[in-house]
This record gives C-alpha cells, sequence and structure tokens, in this order.
C-alpha cells in the first residue's frame, strides 16, 4: 500500500527541520467543521473557495512543507499559488492501493455512494494529468516504506538545491560583500523553499 501525503509530508518536514502543514486541516481548523459537513452546506464550490483562501495564505510561508487536498490542483489560481511558491512533489499511487486506503473511508465527500472504485478510476484520469503536468517531482508510491519514499524525495531535493546553486553561482558570481560570515565559513544566505507534498488519495 502506497504511504500518504500527511505521513510523508511529516517525516519530510521534520528531516529538513522545516514546519507541515495540512491544507485541509487547515480549512478544518479556521471553520472549526469537519470537511464533509463544509460539502454538505456549502457545496464543493463553497469549500473550493476556503480552500483556494487557505492555499493562498500557506503559501506565503516560508519554510514549510504542506499536503494539499486531492482537488486542490483543479483551479488555475491554486496551481499558480502552487507553482510560484515552492517545490512540488507528486506521491503517485495507483488505483487499486487508493482504493484499499478508501474503501471504507466515510470522511471522503466525494467518494460517498455509489461504486467507490469507479468513482476513483475517474478522478485519478482527470487529476493525474494536472498533478504530473504541476510536479517538480513524481515520485511513484508503491510498496515502499515510508522512510524509503521520505529518503528518495530527500535526495531529489538536495540534488535540486545543489543544482540550483550552481546554476546561480555562474549567472550570479559571489562578491565579498554578499557573504554571511556563519562558524568562521563564508556561505551565500539562502531560503528553503517551501514543499508541496501531493497525492489524489485524498479526494476532496
Amino acid at each position: 500500500m502506497g504511504a500518504g501525503k500527511t505521513t510523508i509530508g511529516r517525516l519530510i518536514a521534520k528531516q529538513l527541520g522545516m514546519v507541515f502543514y495540512d491544507s485541509d486541516h487547515e480549512v478544518e481548523r479556521k471553520t472549526g467543521v469537519r470537511i464533509p459537513l463544509i460539502f454538505e452546506l456549502e457545496g464543493e464550490s463553497g469549500f473550493r473557495k476556503r480552500e483556494t483562501s487557505t492555499l493562498e495564505e500557506l503559501c506565503q510561508l516560508k519554510n514549510i512543507v504542506m499536503a494539499t487536498g486531492g482537488g486542490a490542483v483543479l483551479l488555475p489560481e491554486n496551481r499558480e499559488f502552487l507553482k510560484n511558491n515552492g517545490i512540488i512533489i507528486y506521491l503517485r499511487g495507483n488505483v487499486h492501493d487508493l482504493w484499499l486506503r478508501t474503501r471504507n473511508d466515510k470522511t471522503r465527500p466525494l467518494l460517498q455512494g455509489g461504486n467507490i472504485r469507479q468513482k476513483l478510476e475517474r478522478l485519478y484520469i482527470e487529476r493525474d494529468p494536472i498533478y504530473a503536468g504541476l510536479a517538480d517531482f513524481i515520485v511513484d508510491t508503491g510498496a515502499q516504506s515510508a522512510l524509503e519514499i521520505t529518503a528518495y524525495i530527500e535526495h531529489l531535493l538536495e540534488t535540486q538545491q545543489a543544482e540550483d546553486a550552481a546554476e546561480n553561482a555562474a549567472q550570479n558570481p559571489i562578491k565579498s560583500d554578499d557573504l554571511v560570515k556563519t562558524s568562521g565559513l563564508a556561505m551565500p544566505e539562502t531560503t528553503v523553499k517551501p514543499v508541496t507534498v501531493e497525492t489524489p488519495d485524498l479526494t476532496n
């Protein structure tokens, strides 16, 4: 069974010394109610408006790891927020694994009633191309453990950071007055980009 975005997101945040946020949990914290009730009272459009507002706020934070809800990438403005403010990692699971994880879950509004597997297949077909087109990295979860996936993502991020630093150094040679003294070493100032973890298994 594939590992989920919250588990992986928390592990990445811990390893990188960042703060973890789950956009769904933030919507619930701000409204004081669970997401299924928001869907019941305001419909999907009402929830999406709240989700967009929450994403806009979270994308302004620095040094965070954020897990998004399954449908967060459906709106162009959300995709713009995410793409312009960090590194996006798509945790891709197959439909069978997603079905095993969600078949008995009563908290996912878009999976209630009817054939859950067929709904998952439809959502996957609809959303996978969007995730894949938006992501900086695609990580297939499969049978790997959460720790194995986390270690692989750390490697991807370290490689990306090294490549970015090399490119930046080539384009902007460092001058002596751009350096910060740290433990006797001269190091260029850097800001760690937010990391967004996305997966279609939370089908809000």
